[in-house]
């Protein structure tokens, strides 16, 4: 056995590792995967962070104002953060209209959600903080029913939801509607584990106690939204999911954007290994699973591209070799027996490993019942196969791009 077989296998054991662990918490648990405690309403402040997002921010603050829940037991309050655009206008008119929505402009531009994310939180009047996109709106009944998490144990300090695509259109972000499906149906399996490592920005509700107790939102992490879980964790407390919760974020329409979002999002992952490389099979679930499944989530991908690249150099050097050689020794440059195809194990695990896991995606999809079988198989098949081999590539940028430190939001 050659080193390439060995580190193809350990790819592949790591991939139908992680596949079998997820089949293994679906199957008991399947019919719960859309439960959550009744909680009861109680008062929240929303904080929405803004930079020129004047497009969206009036619908954004539209639908948290047709929240099913109480009006008088929610403010909005909208951290702009210097835009450049006229979203501080935009917000003025629904503050003049509503008494129970506000405006703060920061002092400067901070160039993250992080900064104005804080200021929101130390300028609420109560106890349960929701962070929301200025891109983003939440279903009419998200909050109600995230808020129960948090009512029946005081370790958890916060509830994520289900991030879905909100109208996607373009090819590019139809392959982000079944990315996100996808990743909304683990995070769920990972919260019946009690693994969930990040409360995403588009909506989300904590503790205000809590927040404040460990030291709020990250300012130079590029994902605060998964730094602020592990610190959570690092301090004793834990992090609910509520699926049927949802919210709808604006996916990018362009590569380019799309390539930017995923690189912060990578360099941010990366910061927080790093920062938390320590607490390594510590502090509970954090250390004995958290940090070793995000990192091998996050890294994976990288075995299979060095594997690639390697194999498909040898093969094109061998190849130039062999012509090379085949013409001075006037020989044949391509005989019969060399375009015969021998099965191999490699090739059977390879083969196994794809199927499995398009039938995880159809199994995904369909879980969410109410947009059923509405995605093309010719998406599924491009995002199985294109869309998946580009994760990889970015890694690599981030990484890249975090050992320059030339990297922004």
């Amino acid at each position: 056995m050659t080193w390439v077989d060995i580190v193809f296998f350990f790819y592949t054991f790591v991939a139908l590792y992680m596949l079998s662990l997820f089949m293994f918490i679906y199957f008991p648990n399947r019919k719960k995967l859309f439960d959550y405690p009744k909680g009861k309403a109680e008062p929240v402040s929303v904080i929405v962070p803004c930079y020129n997002e004047a497009e969206t921010i009036g619908n954004v603050i539209k639908s948290l104002l047709e929240l099913n829940y109480p009006k008088e037991m929610i403010e909005i309050i909208v951290v702009d953060d210097r835009s450049k655009d006229n979203s501080a206008e935009v917000v003025r008119r629904y503050a003049k209209k509503y008494k129970n929505v506000r405006l703060i402009v920061n002092e400067r531009n901070s160039g993250g959600a992080a900064e104005p994310t804080n200021i929101g939180i130390k300028a609420a009047k109560y106890d349960y903080i929701a962070i929301a996109d200025a891109d983003s709106t939440p279903d009419k009944d998200a909050l109600i029913r995230m808020i129960g998490f948090l009512q029946v144990d005081e370790k958890v300090g916060g509830v994520t939801c289900a991030v879905l695509a909100r109208k996607p259109e373009k090819f590019m972000q139809k392959l982000q509607e079944i990315e996100y499906y996808i990743i909304g149906f683990n995070r769920k399996l990972l919260d019946l584990v009690d693994a969930i490592y990040v409360t995403p920005g588009p909506f989300a509700l904590y503790k205000k106690k809590i927040l404040f107790e460990i030291g709020l939102f990250d300012t130079k992490n590029m994902t605060q939204d998964i730094e602020i879980v592990w610190r959570m964790r690092a301090n004793g407390y834990t992090v609910r999911m509520c699926l049927p919760a949802k919210v709808y974020s604006n996916t990018p329409s362009r590569i380019s954007d799309w390539w930017r979002q995923r690189i912060r999002w990578n360099i941010g992952g990366a910061q927080c290994i790093v920062k938390y490389k320590k607490l390594l099979f510590k502090k509970g679930m954090l250390g004995a699973f958290i940090i070793p499944f995000f990192s091998l989530s996050l890294f994976i991908g990288l075995f299979g591209l060095g594997l690639f690249i390697y194999l498909l150099l040898r093969r094109i050097a061998i190849s130039y070799l062999s012509t090379k050689y085949s013409i001075y020794a006037s020989t044949a440059v391509v005989r019969l027996q060399d375009l015969s195809f021998t099965p191999s194990v490699l090739n059977f695990f390879g083969i196994t490993l794809f199927f499995l896991g398009l039938g995880f995606t159809f199994l995904v999809l369909n879980t969410f019942s109410e947009r059923r079988v509405r995605r093309g198989l010719i998406n599924i098949l491009f995002y199985s196969t294109i869309y998946l081999t580009l994760y990889p590539v970015i890694m690599v940028s981030a990484l890249y791009k975090l050992a320059r430190r030339k990297y922004s939001w």
